[in-house]
């Protein structure tokens, strides 16, 4: 199962350029000024330190580690960051040194000054640290606190994804909740990248539950919402053989869309956060709720379907008729999504090969369909959900 996040290409210059910066600070504060050669020894050691940091390389070293006990962790971790550092020297050295850039014999080019090593240890302490809280409490939202977006209230429109582990509850009951733990870890990790993809942002996670928004121009735009959803069910089936050695399941999710007007604000005192509020965030969390009654593993409101320019390839959707959800007043336009099933026709099990390639699905219809009558559903209620 892929789980492993690396990162935009986006966030690599970034980081490319902040290394960069710190070489060339090396070289203001304890040489002749920044040089060329000091600005590339930055980027090689940052680029390189950040790529252990995220897993592209010695994975499977750095889980070992995190397994051992605290203070062996600490101790293990710095001597293999100075090793990584050290390595990154001599490359960096080496590459110099190819290139000319520097006026060095060989030897002197790739061996690492033992001056430089602190200075380097404790810039790539830092950007770690950064990082690190970074990825605990999500990129948009470190940058909207670095910013200072939301420290007066602000209403805007957002389109949230509320996901849902289907029989969880059962899982822990047979296995445990350490065993129920590492199914929902596994499952987060792996709705990760399909967020990542389609430019969306993880904003929480509610026990079993995940909250995924995006504001709405962003959302709607090419349909990534829907295309996010769909992104994830095909993943998690994907590696079905994987889940089921590891787990004895696939997992399933529910999931529902809604949007529209919210307030995002900067709450907490001992521990800050960005918070949602209004009435979209209930009535997201009663259509997850009513995948069960309904018994579809996707749900759009016709707030979010009406506004999309049209549906993602092979998905379409299916008028359910409008529900009253518990603590409204007025009845939401429900739709069920699910991927196309090809036709089967008669004396068609077995299409020769080729038959219907290059064909492009058909856009569906619509048009509004008749609808049965308006239900009364009473769907158990969640807390709000803050970011």
């Amino acid at each position: 199962m892929k789980t492993m996040s690396n990162g935009t290409p986006l966030f690599w210059m970034t980081m490319a350029v902040v290394s960069a910066a710190f070489g060339a600070l090396h070289g203001l504060l304890f040489g002749d000024g920044p040089k060329l050669a000091g600005v590339l020894y930055g980027t090689g050691v940052g680029l390189l330190v950040i790529a252990y940091e995220r897993g592209l390389f010695l994975a499977g070293y750095s889980r070992r580690l995190r397994q051992l006990p605290t203070l062996a962790y600490f101790a293990a971790a710095e001597i293999s960051l100075v090793l990584v550092i050290v390595t990154a020297m001599s490359l960096t050295g080496l590459i110099i040194w190819a290139l000319g850039i520097a006026d060095k014999p060989f030897l002197e080019a790739v061996t690492p000054k033992l001056s430089t090593i602190p200075f380097a240890l404790a810039v790539s302490a830092l950007i770690v640290a950064v990082l690190r809280v970074r990825d605990l409490i999500g990129s948009e939202t470190f940058t909207s606190f670095i910013l200072g977006r939301y420290h007066r209230p602000v209403s805007e429109e957002r389109v949230f994804l509320f996901l849902d582990l289907a029989g969880s509850t059962t899982y822990a009951e047979r296995h445990g909740d350490l065993a129920a733990q590492e199914l929902l870890k596994a499952v987060f990790a792996a709705i990760a990248e399909p967020v990542r993809r389609y430019r969306g942002q993880i904003d929480d996670y509610v026990g079993d539950q995940v909250i995924v928004s995006w504001p709405l121009a962003r959302g709607i735009e090419q349909s990534r919402c829907v295309a996010c959803v769909f992104a994830i069910r095909r993943i998690l089936e994907a590696d079905r053989d994987a889940w089921r050695a590891r787990f004895a399941l696939v997992p399933e999710l529910r999931a529902a869309l809604h949007g529209g007007s919210v307030v995002t604000a900067e709450v907490g005192v001992d521990r800050h956060k960005i918070a949602y509020f209004g009435d979209v965030m209930n009535a997201t969390a009663r259509l997850e709720g009513l995948c069960r009654e309904t018994g579809r593993g996707v749900l759009i409101s016709d707030a979010i379907l009406a506004r999309l320019p049209a549906l993602p390839d092979g998905i379409e959707a299916e008028a359910l008729g409008g529900y009253r959800l518990r603590g409204r007043s007025e009845t939401m336009a429900v739709h069920a999504l699910a991927e196309r099933r090809a036709p089967v026709t008669a004396g068609a099990a077995n299409p020769p090969a080729g038959a219907g390639a290059g064909r492009k699905p058909a856009v569906p219809d619509f048009a509004p369909r008749p609808r049965r009558p308006q239900a009364e559903v009473s769907v158990p209620g969640r807390s709000p959900a803050s970011a």
